[in-house]
């Protein structure tokens, strides 16, 4: 089974709206399992998506294809593999 990528990162909730996704893909900014992806390209169980956000890198496994989920189970669809930040704004500034 496998899913178009735009409607999976709806589904999960990793990005909200299936046109912001839409326009993340087809800016080249997500890749499955090492190749650039277009928001028409297909997800199965297992594959490794990287997806650039501004500052953020998000990396995350599909665990399972769900066609609708409720927001509680909308994380059960990915395992977060890492989540990389070009400058990380959550560390309070030293002197």
């Amino acid at each position: 089974m496998s899913m178009r990528l735009d409607k999976f990162l709806k589904v999960s909730r990793i990005i909200k709206r299936r046109s912001v996704a839409k326009e993340i893909a087809d800016k080249g900014r997500i890749q499955i399992n090492g190749k650039v992806a277009k928001s028409s390209s297909n997800v199965s169980v297992g594959d490794e998506l990287v997806i650039s956000f501004g500052n953020k890198t998000l990396t995350v496994k599909v665990t399972q294809l769900l066609e609708t989920t409720k927001k509680n189970d909308a994380e059960l669809m990915y395992d977060i593999v890492s989540e990389d930040y070009k400058t990380d704004y959550r560390q309070p500034f030293s002197d």
